[in-house]
């Protein structure tokens, strides 16, 4: 079987079987050690797969790393593991501690769904602060696949991870940036795309008056570039959709959800292009989470519901955009709405982490 095949298989392993799981250990039971066994590792074979390891020097007594993968007698991997329901972005501290202390050159931090990948890139013996790889095992991007085969028993070679986990990490850090540029472009930006097409002098007005007409052309530009890619993957090779095209949930297809307001016959409602640009905008910001096509839509008179597997229990946020008034509506925990008011339908870039809160409710 491909390697490619045997993550498909794993990941719908994983997605059949999280609901159940419930503490550290049966998430290192039940996914972390398949997913090394997939690797090609021995997890039996404490020679290979050392549970529960201890550095010689420079640790707190008692303190353990929950695996470390050995080659020729040394520690090539650490492995810190906490509970499929925990956030990673507090558990990295031990890790830290260990790598400088032993000979192992990356570590990986998981709970089981999420792993990230750390090596020495800024400074020798000292992890960095960033992954220089972060993956998803439940929405794993074709981009990632040959990255992840590197880890494999049978080709693992440092040199080799290490000589790309560089490019890796940059682009990472690269998207970071451009993100943050699309949501406020910095003057340096500004006065780039100025230099040819203004020839007045560049002050902080000027800069300022440009300012959201640079963002609106940077973010109409990528809404363009991504609703062409998913036109053309709709089309088909050569295929000529049109965004209107896009269809919307059936109410059939999932259990009914209270509504705020009675929706209208569904002849009378009618799908914007602002509607489905704002749709395309969330659908971008969340796929670090799930896969695109897990996000949804249905279309009221009142306003666009964005939902998770086009199930209207689990919807993510709602969209009232019309002339006089733009507004993100984001549900809490107990479906208590929380309203966001919009300049345009860029802003939503800046919900990203409210949005992804409430898609985590659900997975």
């Amino acid at each position: 079987m491909d390697f490619i095949d045997q993550l498909k298989q794993f990941s719908k392993r994983v997605e059949s079987m999280k609901d159940s799981i419930q503490t550290e250990e049966a998430t290192k039971t039940a996914i972390i050690m398949p997913f090394f066994s997939m690797l090609g590792y021995d997890v039996f074979n404490p020679q290979e797969f050392v549970p529960e390891f201890t550095a010689d020097v420079g640790i707190k007594k008692g303190e353990k790393v929950d695996y470390a993968i050995i080659k020729d007698g040394n520690p090539v991997i650490l492995v810190e593991c906490k509970s499929i329901s925990e956030n990673l972005d507090r558990h990295d501290s031990q890790l830290f501690r260990y790598f400088g202390t032993t000979t192992a050159k990356f570590a990986i931090l998981t709970n089981g769904v999420i792993y990230r990948f750390y090596t020495d890139l800024d400074n020798p013996n000292k992890m960095d602060d960033d992954p220089f790889l972060t993956v998803n095992i439940l929405d794993i991007r074709e981009n990632q696949v040959p990255e992840l085969k590197k880890f494999c028993k049978s080709i693992f070679d440092i040199d080799s991870i290490f000589s790309t986990a560089s490019e890796l990490k940059y682009v990472h850090e690269f998207k970071d940036i451009f993100t943050a540029q699309l949501n406020n472009p910095s003057d340096d930006l500004i006065r780039f795309f100025l230099q040819d097409c203004y020839s007045a002098p560049k002050t902080q007005n000027v800069l300022e008056k440009f300012r959201p007409i640079l963002k609106k052309a940077l973010n109409d530009l990528v809404s363009e570039m991504m609703n062409d890619k998913i036109k053309t993957a709709l089309g088909g090779s050569g295929g000529n959709v049109s965004i209107n095209d896009t269809k919307p949930v059936d109410d059939t297809s999932a259990p009914p959800d209270e509504e705020p307001a009675p929706e209208k016959r569904e002849s009378n409602i009618v799908t914007t292009e602002e509607e489905l640009e704002a749709f395309f905008i969330i659908k971008n910001l969340l796929s670090d989470l799930v896969s695109i096509h897990d996000i949804t839509y249905k279309d009221t008179e009142s306003y666009i519901n964005i939902l998770y597997k086009a199930n209207t229990r689990k919807w993510i946020c709602r969209l009232r955009l019309t002339d006089s008034q733009k507004m993100l509506i984001i549900p809490d925990e107990n479906k208590k709405e929380t309203k966001y008011p919009l300049t345009d339908i860029y802003d939503l870039r800046d919900y990203h982490d409210q949005l992804a809160e409430v898609l985590r409710r659900y997975l």
